[in-house]
């Protein structure tokens, strides 16, 4: 299979990749510039190739698109890309709050701009539980800054975002995981669990025949469905994220 993984440079996507590679699957890696992209080629001499682009700009994701598109086309997209919420508040050159541009926008473009796959998987997380739905204030314009809030919201629309394309794409197999609390860069070094068990669902989702792999519209975690956030399921909440997404991209997504 040819899978593309975003946010592979290092971290939970890095080792989404190395499994996959290991696993015989053609797969592409994404880097933000170019000297990431040489690192990752040095750790993963064995990829297909790499797509650079700075996501946490729109013309960075477009070109990740149009860079991954050009080694495609991917039987299965996994958008791991991210940010924490451990930084200062900080707008974008677009004017967007960052962790909402790099973990929601970045993946409803490339999902926009990249022609269906068989699968997708979106990388979400447990703290999505904790997510405010609050689409009127997602530049945090209203409310009092909370990097750790900003975080949660956007993992809550990670969620929302791929439930809504599995609504909207029934022929796609769409699902949202819970790749747990990782020892990595993100998430420190007092996380319980190792990068083999951050990265094992959405290998199984992005490739094995398995029917409890073959779903749509899940949140998962260690190969189990899980019930998400209940604003995940508001059809209008989700249509509305889409709404946002394509007003700020100037993308709609394909139905």
């Amino acid at each position: 299979m040819k899978i593309f993984v975003t946010g592979s440079a290092d971290g939970i996507g890095r080792a989404t990749a190395s499994a996959l590679i290991a696993d015989g699957h053609q797969v592409v890696l994404h880097a933000r510039d170019d000297a990431r992209a040489d690192q990752i080629r040095t750790v993963a001499p064995a990829s297909t190739g790499v797509a650079v682009g700075d996501v946490s700009v729109l013309d960075g994701m477009r070109a990740t698109a149009e860079a991954a598109n050009a080694l495609g086309p991917y039987d299965t997209v996994i958008h791991n890309v991210g940010v924490g919420g451990g930084a200062p508040q900080r707008l974008t050159a677009d004017g967007l709050e960052l962790i909402f541009a790099v973990n929601v926008l970045a993946p409803y473009v490339l999902t926009a701009l990249m022609p269906p796959p068989d699968r997708l998987v979106y990388l979400a997380s447990g703290r999505e539980a904790d997510g405010l739905a609050d689409l009127d204030d997602l530049r945090y314009e209203r409310r009092p800054w909370s990097g750790m809030q900003a975080y949660n919201d956007s993992k809550l629309y990670d969620v929302m975002l791929a439930f809504a394309v599995a609504r909207l794409w029934s022929r796609v197999c769409c699902n949202a995981v819970d790749p747990g609390w990782i020892r990595t860069r993100m998430g420190g070094p007092d996380a319980p669990d190792d990068l083999p068990e951050g990265s094992e669902t959405q290998v199984w989702l992005a490739t094995s025949d398995d029917p409890a792999a073959l779903v749509t519209g899940r949140f998962l975690k260690r190969r189990r469905p899980l019930r998400a956030n209940p604003a995940a399921y508001d059809l209008g909440l989700q249509d509305r994220l889409l709404a946002i997404c394509a007003d700020l991209s100037g993308l709609k997504l394909p139905t």
